[in-house]
């Protein structure tokens, strides 16, 4: 089994990486890979250079679709973030990804003001809160967009076109969109909880699209160029490569890289998904990467720990937790969710296959055996200490700690696991306290692991004593 045929777990929220730099206390604005200490002596983080290039692409593409919304000479489809979005992009349109602004709402710390909205409007406030969030956001008028970039909100689409790969909430989620705006909304529905993929599950998908390229040509009286797909294509599979090869260099100690930064840095192989700007992007930030290990420079000053995480990020609270990991010196150094988008690189040839592959092979539509190896080979690629589960309460799909897999890989495998609850944007369901307490005790048990066997104390048969007077039978 190889890692790359097996791909992301769920969507790209991202966010403004302009926002999050000032919830990062103790980046620093620099173009050097320069680790340096302050005159107290508390390390200090290197902030990756190539993010002043990334919220300039995050500007023009959101500014870029809100002036597409306004042009009646352009148009505007919504996506989710591993729908067949290559089609989208080759047949003209501007292309939006409500995951993302999910998130953004998620960052903001915004979402359960919004979810009471979604839920009066009949939708269980235990369902996906992406989804309840944005049409929370839709209906009460607001968004975080206007406070980063100056536009009311998402753009008016023309088109809503899903994958149920991910979840089928992704369907739902459109469908109250595409009811919103009068618009049509455009399906593919591949077969799930894969183990082994087949020619017969790629012949199917490779349908579904086809079938779907029909509908789109028919409705807005256009005809996909298959040579501007395949240019698309190839386009999309370069930046995921290059995507992988910056995820890569965290194997190196310390790790130049981490999941902390991933949540931000991946926003290009999903925003701009099968454009040059974001095979641009990955090459600086690559090159910078690079740079950072052949100089020695860690995304965590003098790293003692590598953890894995595995789930959805924990949006409302990314500050938090990348500062407690920080200061106990504790580098994510992989995770499920930043290897999302990490494709099998198309070699030429069908480019509808190729998508169609790529679009069953994600994780979070693979069978437990298949999620498990996965995982496994990650562990031992990137050298981990400890693995991290996030059971999102309202992502089931995107959870994979409900089912006994931890405590599969703590009995067979050996390493220490710690399952943190709460979500991926619902900070209600969120203990900050508790779970920053546990993260610590975790990391104290990693380091008496590192630390080797102590000796055994003799037994103190005065205390024995006491225990039998305060606790033994009368």
């Amino acid at each position: 089994m190889t890692r790359k045929r097996i791909g992301p777990p769920h969507d790209w929220g991202g966010s403004d990486p302009g926002r999050l730099r000032h919830c990062r206390k103790g980046f620093r604005m620099s173009g050097q890979a320069k680790q340096e200490t302050p005159a107290r002596g508390r390390p200090t983080r290197v902030e990756i250079a190539a993010q002043h290039r990334l919220r300039e692409l995050l500007r023009e593409y959101f500014l870029d679709l809100d002036a597409a919304a306004k042009d009646p000479r352009r148009r505007v489809a919504w996506c989710t973030s591993v729908g067949p979005c290559e089609i989208l992009v080759a047949m003209g349109f501007a292309t939006a990804f409500p995951e993302n602004h999910g998130a953004l709402l998620g960052v903001r710390r915004l979402s359960h003001r919004f979810i009471p909205y979604a839920v009066s409007a009949g939708y269980c406030a235990e369902s996906c809160s992406y989804m309840n969030a944005d049409i929370g956001a839709a209906l009460a008028g607001q968004s975080p967009l206007r406070d980063s970039y100056g536009i009311d909100g998402p753009p008016r689409p023309d088109l809503l076109v899903y994958s149920t790969n991910q979840c089928r909430e992704v369907q739902d989620w459109f469908s109250f969109f595409g009811r919103r705006h009068g618009v049509p909304v455009l399906g593919v529905r591949p077969p799930r909880q894969l183990g082994a993929v087949t020619a017969a599950h790629v012949a199917f998908v490779r349908g579904e699209l086809l079938r779907l390229i029909e509908q789109i040509e028919a409705h807005f009286g256009l005809k996909l160029d298959m040579g501007r797909l395949e240019e698309t294509v190839a386009l999309s599979s370069r930046a995921s490569a290059l995507w992988r090869e910056v995820l890569e260099t965290a194997r190196a100690r310390p790790a130049p890289f981490s999941f902390w930064d991933g949540v931000i840095h991946m926003a290009p192989v999903i925003l701009l998904r099968g454009s040059p700007a974001a095979v641009a992007y990955y090459e600086l930030l690559l090159a910078e990467m690079r740079q950072r290990v052949r100089e020695g420079v860690g995304a965590v000053p003098g790293e003692r720990f590598r953890i894995y995480w595995e789930g959805m990020p924990v949006w409302p609270r990314i500050r938090e937790l990348s500062e407690k990991f920080f200061e106990l010196r504790a580098a994510v150094v992989a995770s499920t969710y930043c290897n999302s988008w990490a494709f099998e690189p198309y070699a030429g040839g069908d480019p509808l296959e190729w998508m169609a592959r790529t679009s069953i092979e994600i994780f979070i539509n693979r069978d437990e055996p298949t999620k498990e190896a996965f995982l496994v080979e990650l562990f031992e690629r990137f050298g981990v200490d400890g693995v991290i589960f996030h059971n999102a309460r309202t992502c089931p799909n995107n959870s994979n700690s409900r089912f006994g897999m931890p405590a599969r890989l703590r009995e067979q495998r050996g390493l220490p696991v710690l399952v943190i609850d709460g979500d991926l944007s619902d900070q209600r369901f969120f203990s900050t306290a508790q779970t920053l307490t546990n993260v610590e005790a975790f990391c104290e048990q990693l380091e008496q692991i590192q630390a080797g066997p102590q000796p055994r104390l003799p037994a103190n048969p005065r205390a024995a004593t006491a225990a039998n007077v305060a606790g033994g039978p009368a």
